[in-house]
């Protein structure tokens, strides 16, 4: 009888053992579908604009109206289930169900400032930003026709949305391997533009988080690699991506600026940091994504978030001209976007060609 007794006990208590970690599966699932998708721009903790100071302008939200929470964050090489999974040519139209609100915004607040555009420094390491910007730039582009710019992307389904009218359907979906509507028109306006101002450049559209998100960055790693070995001439290698900011109630926001009245997506510029070795080109690195912003704020006011200089990598220690770029969010559309691709091309070209 007592041998019968403890089988018991012990069945009972793997029973319930087994409905425990099937529960926290659960919760941990749901957690994560929550999630926004961009590990590169959300693993950097840069959401903590919320709290910050933001324009009053009639069309911006102020600091008031902005999320007080900050959004749930996929764990980094997160698979997204298959319900997350991107789909092929997502229809724009009809839409259905719950419309949420998209609201604009101006993201400027950093935890230091320097002359006319502001840092969010989340390391140890005491920035000197004026020694910075006099520095010359650790790599030169030749006067030639060679290719010396690529321009790919880690998560090249990243897309936006099609239209600006203030909100967006419970529909919407912000993943696409359509080109046209996402991160790789972007980038096509990106360089197009630098071909035109003189500099050689390609443009990768490899979808390396399709079929698979896991994995996105070592797949994206050979894919520079490869145009390295067939253009030994590339001096300069950015990844182009876009951010997401949703609140728990559905809000999406947007952050934006406006030249000669035309609007565009802001852009914020990111720079690694390491502090146990093997990135031995974050210095150089950070010289090159330092001057891009002044440059950038210089000829387009507003243009830029605060430059985000943090503990990662992100395939930056590829070489010592490497940046990783987020043009907008998934709230803005894709001709802001765009628009915004092609005034980084003009600041990229007139740092390159000085």
């Amino acid at each position: 009888m007592k041998k019968r007794h403890w089988k018991m006990t012990v069945t009972a208590s793997a029973l319930v053992l087994a409905m425990t970690l099937s529960l926290s599966m659960v919760v941990y699932r749901v957690r994560s579908c929550i999630a926004l998708e961009d590990e590169a721009a959300l693993l950097s903790g840069k959401l903590s604009f919320v709290n910050g100071d933001m324009s009053a302008d009639s069309t911006i939200a102020t600091a008031d109206e902005a999320p007080t929470q900050s959004p749930m964050i996929r764990p980094l090489a997160e698979t997204p289930t298959d319900t997350e999974q991107v789909r092929e040519k997502p229809q724009d139209t009809p839409h259905s169900g719950t419309t949420y609100p998209v609201k604009e915004i101006r993201v400027s607040n950093g935890n230091m400032s320097y002359d006319n555009f502001t840092i969010r420094n989340t390391t140890d390491y005491d920035l000197d930003v004026e020694s910075l910007l006099s520095e010359e730039l650790p790599f030169s582009l030749e006067d030639n026709h060679e290719v010396q710019v690529l321009v790919y992307h880690t998560h090249t389904c990243e897309r936006y949305l099609t239209e600006d009218n203030g909100e967006y359907y419970e529909d919407y979906y912000p993943r696409s391997t359509d080109g046209d509507l996402g991160v790789v028109a972007v980038g096509e306006q990106l360089v197009e533009t630098l071909k035109k101002n003189g500099i050689g450049a390609v443009h990768d559209t490899t979808l390396h988080d399709y079929p698979s998100y896991e994995g996105s960055y070592a797949r994206s790693w050979e894919t520079i690699s490869a145009y390295k070995e067939k253009y030994p001439s590339i001096k300069v290698t950015i990844d182009l991506h876009r951010d997401a900011m949703t609140t728990d109630d559905g809000t999406k926001y947007k952050p934006t600026f406006e030249v000669d009245g035309d609007k565009a997506a802001q852009i914020m510029i990111m720079a690694g940091y390491d502090t146990e070795g093997g990135f031995d080109f974050w210095h150089d690195n950070l010289i090159f994504a330092m001057q891009l912003q002044k440059r950038c704020e210089d000829h387009y006011p507003g243009m830029t978030r605060p430059l985000n200089f943090g503990e990662y990598t992100y395939n930056m220690n590829f070489n010592n001209g490497s940046l990783l770029i987020e043009v907008g969010t998934d709230a803005n559309t894709v001709d802001e976007a765009c628009r915004s691709g092609g005034y980084l091309a003009q600041a990229l070209s007139e740092l390159l060609k000085r």
